[in-house]
């Protein structure tokens, strides 16, 4: 199963994903996206794509570690594996199996906001793959020997991924400093404590709150009719009963009031920085503009080869061996502006922030310029244009949008707010946001390797696709 473990990590996730959208008319997008709500709630989206015989069909839920609680910090990723391993209609089936079986593909992901499911199959076999997902929504088997299998499986994931990962292990650390009380803090694949101590009951409570029609949306697209998925969604979906869900209650993070610093010691080859700045998440596509501005900021100074970090810092003083800029602007939790890099041999981390911080400032006294905004731009359109060859990308996009809560309808509007962005707007976010009251620094002091090896990924945990 993919494990989305933080939006640092998927750097350009925002943009690829669910950001700022694809560069089509509103005629072509109302043309191809076909919508239905069925009457126990579970929303039907459909778009329509005849170049290949074949459909990637995908189930969202609302649901994701942002609505865990402590002591059980992991459980939305656990009950992820777990839907694979049977239901009450098929008890011993392996639902990958099932998909291989037919030629099809495969897999899952869990994010702090959704999580998903998903197969690529020809398009014939559409109706088993919703009857497949309609079974395990509701009639899911999660017994104690299989978990207590499985949950060694992902404790074996957590080391793989996390804790043997120098950088991702100052990644989680220094998200757990920057946030005092959302629960953004946590990691998606939980503290390895709470995983210690996991029982199935945990993942069938989860299971039983999150898991209905009423909170998931059915993503299609590929070589098929809106009319005719809906008539499936209907015979499978239908049937289902709606939930009454939790409350979700605000989970506003407390203001912050002053830098925050770590170390992080950690066997490494070499040391590491991060740099995290609070800042204001996309909330109305339509009427915001300062998170377009603060992801081209990102793309001016980290957007490629010829931007200013890879040219000043890479290239030119030689601080960096690697730098980079993100934003993460959409989710349901607090966002932030990233900096991250690692400095070349003989410099130390202090050098290599105060070079970042000069190019900031750069940006806040002197501006950006005409030419390297229309360079972004269009360099985001084309790549806009390419990824609509991705079946599987359309209908990540669509989902994404719509379970954290855009409408896919505002994809236009997005890419038109992105192109709008000024000089001016970008200098007036980086003077706003990237200020030291917003502030938390991670170090990772590395610490000598000795003669470990990387470790393989566990057996059971599949690879990103």
């Amino acid at each position: 199963m993919t494990l989305i473990v933080n939006k640092y990590i998927w750097r350009r996730l925002a943009l690829i994903v669910c950001a700022f959208g694809l560069p089509i008319t509103a005629h072509a997008a109302a043309a191809s996206v076909g919508e239905h709500t069925l009457a126990n709630g579970m929303r039907v989206i459909v778009k329509t794509d005849r170049r290949a015989p074949v459909v990637v069909s995908m189930v969202w839920y609302k649901v994701g570690s942002v609505d865990e609680v402590n002591g059980v910090t992991g459980v939305a990723h656990v009950l992820e594996h777990m839907l694979f391993k049977g239901t009450k209609n098929n008890p011993n089936a392996d639902f990958s199996k099932i998909v291989a079986a037919v030629g099809g593909r495969d897999n899952a992901f869990t994010s702090r906001d959704y999580t998903g499911y998903f197969q690529t199959v020809q398009k014939f076999q559409l109706s088993l793959m919703l009857k497949l997902e309609a079974d395990r929504m509701v009639n899911a088997l999660i017994p104690p020997e299989a978990f207590k299998k499985e949950i060694n499986v992902i404790m074996e994931e957590r080391r793989w991924r996390t804790d043997d990962r120098p950088r991702s292990l100052t990644y989680e650390q220094l998200t757990a400093t920057a946030l005092r009380a959302h629960p953004y803090r946590t990691p998606v694949v939980g503290w390895m404590n709470d995983l210690q101590n996991m029982r199935a009951e945990d993942a069938r409570e989860f299971y039983e709150k999150w898991y209905a029609p009423n909170n998931a949306t059915l993503v299609v697209v590929g070589d098929v009719s809106h009319e005719e998925v809906f008539k499936l969604a209907q015979q499978h979906f239908g049937p289902l009963k709606s939930k009454t869900l939790p409350p979700r209650k605000p989970q506003e993070e407390p203001a912050q009031t002053g830098i925050r610093r770590i170390t992080v010691k950690a066997p490494a080859e070499q040391p590491y920085m991060l740099m995290a700045y609070r800042a204001p998440k996309l909330i109305d596509a339509e009427k915001d503009w300062e998170p377009y501005a603060l992801d081209m900021l990102a793309s001016v100074l980290d957007g490629n080869d010829a931007s200013r970090f890879s040219r000043e810092l890479i290239r030119g003083t030689q601080i960096a061996s690697s730098v980079d800029a993100s934003y993460d602007g959409v989710g349901r939790g607090p966002a932030f502006f990233y900096f991250s890099g690692v400095p070349t041999a003989g410099k130390t981390l202090n050098e290599l922030e105060q070079a970042v911080r000069r190019e900031v400032q750069k940006v806040i006294d002197n501006g950006v310029t005409e030419d390297e905004l229309k360079r972004l731009k269009a360099q985001v359109t084309a790549s806009r244009i390419y990824e609509r060859d991705s079946m599987f990308f359309q209908a990540r996009q669509i989902g994404s949008m719509e379970v954290i809560g855009f409408s896919h309808e505002s994809i236009d509007v997005m890419t038109e707010k992105f192109k709008a962005v000024t000089a001016e707007q970008v200098r007036e976010v980086a003077k706003k946001y990237l200020i030291d009251d917003a502030l938390t620094v991670a170090y990772l002091d590395p610490q000598p390797v000795g003669d470990k090896k990387p470790a393989a990924p566990p057996a059971g945990v599949r690879h990103a696709q």
